[in-house]
């Protein structure tokens, strides 16, 4: 069935409606440095640099992980900060970090956000970002295990970045990000673990 030149035109307006709504991830800051450790990264750039960690980390993933859903959903996992920004982990207010106030508002953005597609496009990229939240299915636990690991990298070659403004001990580090790291990726969170140690002492 051919599509009308009038439906066409509906469609490409609501998938530039949701780009162009994404692009104010670009604005939202995050705690967590460049690696450099000149400026605070936002969190367009954690997105783009988590697909990156997926595509180049591949092998580190249990068998049976699909890389290109786990590039799909970390593309996406973010989207909702647009309404809710970002909440660190280690902050003062990090126990609103995952949360039922918190879900609650992330589920009600991506209702907003995700709604902005055609409805195939909605359906199709909210249940990746539902599966990601999730962390239950093999894609998601690799792709939630690379969110934890990537704020790790930054704060250990920025010279402690986000650890030293929260005073993060290691046994922090160790229940809030290093349990969810080695569910998906054990070798990895054992080689990255090597390194905190030798910077906590």
């Amino acid at each position: 069935m051919r599509v009308s030149e009038a439906a066409q035109t509906h469609r490409l307006e609501q998938q530039f409606a949701f780009l162009n709504e994404a692009d104010r991830l670009k604005s939202v800051l995050r705690a967590t440095t460049l690696v450099d450790g000149s400026r605070v990264e936002n969190s367009g750039e954690h997105s783009w640099h988590l697909a990156l960690y997926a595509l180049v980390l591949a092998d580190q993933a249990r068998p049976g992980v699909q890389i290109d859903r786990v590039i799909r959903m970390l593309l996406l996992h973010d989207l909702v900060e647009i309404d809710v920004g970002d909440v660190p982990i280690h902050s003062a207010n990090g126990a609103a970090h995952g949360s039922a106030e918190t879900q609650a508002a992330e589920s009600k953005a991506a209702d907003r956000i995700f709604g902005l597609l055609p409805n195939d496009l909605r359906d199709d990229l909210r249940a990746l970002w539902e599966e990601f939240e999730a962390a239950e299915t093999p894609d998601a636990v690799f792709a939630k295990s690379l969110d934890r690991v990537q704020p790790v990298m930054a704060n250990l070659m920025s010279g402690g970045g986000t650890w030293t403004t929260y005073n993060v001990t290691a046994e922090q580090l160790d229940s809030r990000v290093g349990v969810k790291v080695a569910r998906g990726a054990p070798a990895l969170w054992a080689w990255v673990r090597g390194k905190t140690q030798a910077y906590f002492g």
